[in-house]
C-alpha cells in the first residue's frame, strides 16, 4: 500500500524532483505499453516499481506548449506560447525553478528547451541572435545549471548536420565545445549526473528538467542501437534504435540514484511532450505507434495528447500501481506545491491543474478540474480534430465553437480510446454544458493574456488567438 506521509504531514518535505520527458513518443512505444518490439527495459522497470498512467495528457500536442505546463501549472493560451517557434515564457510567470528556490533546492535544465531563445549574441536555431525578441533561457527563470538547446538536435552526433544549427547553452554567451559527439541522449546525462551528485554531496535537494530529443526528427541513432534492430528497415532501426538508447540514459540515472542513496527521496516523473509525429510519405512510413488511438501529433484526438507517463517515488506511491483517471503536465506544479509546501507568490492567479496526491494516495477515484486544450492548425495537419477539447471524466468533448456545431464531437474516451463512436446526439445536454464550461475558461485564459495575473505591465509577444469558428486555410 502506497505510503500517505506526504499528504498528511503536517510538515512540508522537500523530495528531490525529476521531470523528464521525451519528445515525440508515442504511447504505445514503450514496451510499458505494450509495445513488443522496442526494447525499453528501463523504463519497463521503473513502471514496475512505480505508477503508470494509462490517460495521462501532455498539456498540448506539440511541444513548447507542453513545456510551459510542465513548469508552471497554466495553459499555455494564457500567455501566447502555443506553438513551437511561437513566444516565450513570460518572465511574469513562475516556474517550478523559481519557487522551489527559497525552499533550497538546487535547479537544473538539461536538454531541449524551446520556451525562447538562448543567445542574443549568435544565430542559434530559428529565432535565435542579433535582434531576437524571443530571448528568455533558462537562467532567467530560476535554473541555476542549464545544458540547453532551444529546439531539435540530431540524436546522434547532436552539433553536427543541423537543419537550423543550434548550440547546447550552458550560461548567458557560453555554450558546450567539447563532449558533443555520440549519441544525444548520453551527452545530456553526462551533465546531469555530476549536477545530481554535487546536490546529494551537499546534502541539498535538487530539482532536474531532463528534456530528451529523442525520438523527434532528425532521427538518427548510432551503430550500437542499429544493430539491435537490424532486421528492420534503415528507418526503423533508427526510431527504435534512439529510443532504446534514451532507454538506457533513463537507466543511467536510476543507478545513480541508488548508489547515491537518494532514490527512496526523489519524485521521479517520465512523460512525452506529445504524440509521435505524422510523417508525409516522402518521409517514410508512420513508425511511432499510439495504441490505436485516433491521431497524432498537432492533433486534439487522443493519439496526438494521450501520452506515456510513469511516476517512480519509493516507499510514497505503490509498485505497479496503474491509475486509469485523467492526469496531465498540468498537474506537475500543483501536486510538487502540495508536497513541498512551495507558495506562489504575489496576487493570485489560476492554476489550470491540480494535485495529484490525492490520486496516489488512493483518496479519490478522479481528478475534478476539466483539461482543457486549444490549438490552431489547418483541418489536416490536425489529423481532422476540432481546434478545442475539453476533458471531463471520462468524456471529452471537442469543437471549434462555430455558430452550427457542425464539427462538435463527444466521446467516452474510457470505453472508445479510439473516439469512434460520437455521444452527441445521444448526450446532447452533456455536450452544451461543457461547451459553456469551455467558453468561460477561454474568457479567463483571454484575462491572463491581457495581463491581468501579473504585477505591473504586460504586453505579450503573441496576440490572443481568435476563436474563427473553423479551420484556417494554409495561407493565414
Amino acid at each position: 500500500m502506497a505510503s500517505t506521509a506526504f499528504v498528511n504531514a503536517q510538515e512540508p518535505q522537500k523530495p528531490n524532483i525529476i521531470l523528464c520527458m521525451a519528445d515525440d513518443l508515442g504511447w504505445a512505444d514503450p514496451g510499458f505499453n505494450g509495445n513488443k518490439i522496442i526494447k525499453t527495459p528501463q523504463l519497463d522497470e521503473m513502471a514496475k516499481a512505480g505508477v503508470r498512467f494509462t490517460r495521462f495528457y501532455s498539456g498540448g500536442p506539440v511541444c513548447s506548449p507542453t513545456r510551459g505546463t510542465c513548469l508552471t501549472g497554466r495553459h499555455y493560451f494564457r500567455y501566447g506560447v502555443t506553438h513551437a517557434n511561437e513566444g516565450m515564457l513570460p518572465k511574469q510567470e513562475y516556474t517550478l525553478a523559481t519557487l522551489l528556490k527559497p525552499l533550497g533546492y538546487r535547479t537544473g535544465h538539461f536538454g531541449k528547451w524551446h520556451l525562447g531563445t538562448l543567445s542574443k549574441d549568435i544565430k542559434d536555431g530559428r529565432r535565435g541572435g542579433p535582434g531576437t525578441k524571443n530571448y528568455m533561457p533558462p537562467w532567467e527563470h530560476g535554473f541555476d545549471v542549464s545544458f540547453s538547446t532551444e529546439q531539435a538536435v540530431p540524436l546522434w552526433d547532436p552539433m553536427k548536420d543541423q537543419p537550423f544549427v543550434t548550440k547546447y547553452w550552458e550560461g548567458p554567451g557560453k555554450y558546450a565545445t567539447e563532449n558533443v559527439e555520440g549519441d544525444d541522449s548520453r551527452v545530456m546525462m553526462d551533465r546531469v549526473i555530476p549536477f545530481i551528485q554535487s546536490a546529494a554531496k551537499a546534502k541539498q535537494p535538487f530539482f532536474a528538467v531532463v528534456w530528451f530529443h529523442a525520438p523527434h526528427q532528425p532521427v538518427k541513432a548510432g551503430p550500437k542501437y542499429r544493430a539491435m534492430y537490424s532486421q528492420y528497415d534503415e528507418g526503423q532501426q533508427h526510431y527504435f534504435g534512439c529510443i532504446t538508447a534514451l532507454d538506457e540514459q533513463v537507466g543511467r540515472l536510476r543507478k545513480e540514484l541508488s548508489q547515491l542513496g537518494v532514490a527512496g527521496n526523489t519524485m521521479f516523473w517520465f512523460a512525452s511532450d506529445n504524440g509521435p509525429e505524422g510523417m508525409t510519405s516522402e518521409q517514410g512510413t508512420n513508425r511511432g505507434v499510439t495504441g490505436g488511438m485516433r491521431g497524432r501529433k498537432r492533433s486534439l484526438f487522443s493519439g496526438g495528447v494521450n501520452v506515456p507517463a510513469l511516476l517512480e517515488w519509493p516507499g510514497h506511491v505503490a509498485k505497479g500501481k496503474t491509475i486509469e483517471a485523467t492526469c496531465s503536465t498540468l498537474d506537475y506544479v500543483p501536486t510538487i506545491l502540495q508536497v513541498t509546501g512551495a507558495k506562489m507568490p504575489g496576487k493570485p492567479r489560476p492554476l489550470d491543474g491540480e494535485s495529484l496526491m490525492p490520486l496516489l494516495a488512493g483518496k479519490v477515484a478522479a481528478r475534478t478540474k476539466p483539461v482543457y486544450f486549444r490549438y490552431v492548425e489547418p483541418k489536416t495537419p490536425m489529423h481532422g480534430s476540432p481546434t478545442f477539447a475539453v476533458l471531463e471524466g471520462k468524456y471529452k468533448f471537442l469543437t471549434n465553437l462555430s455558430e452550427n456545431g457542425e464539427e462538435d464531437l463527444l466521446y467516452d474516451v474510457e470505453t472508445d480510446r479510439a473516439e469512434t463512436k460520437n455521444l452527441l446526439a445521444a448526450q446532447p445536454q452533456r455536450a452544451q454544458s461543457m461547451k459553456k464550461r469551455l467558453r468561460e475558461w477561454l474568457e479567463s485564459c483571454k484575462a491572463s493574456h491581457s495581463g491581468a495575473d501579473y504585477e505591473g505591465p504586460f504586453t505579450p509577444m503573441e496576440p490572443f488567438t481568435a476563436v474563427t469558428g473553423t479551420w484556417p486555410s494554409r495561407d493565414e
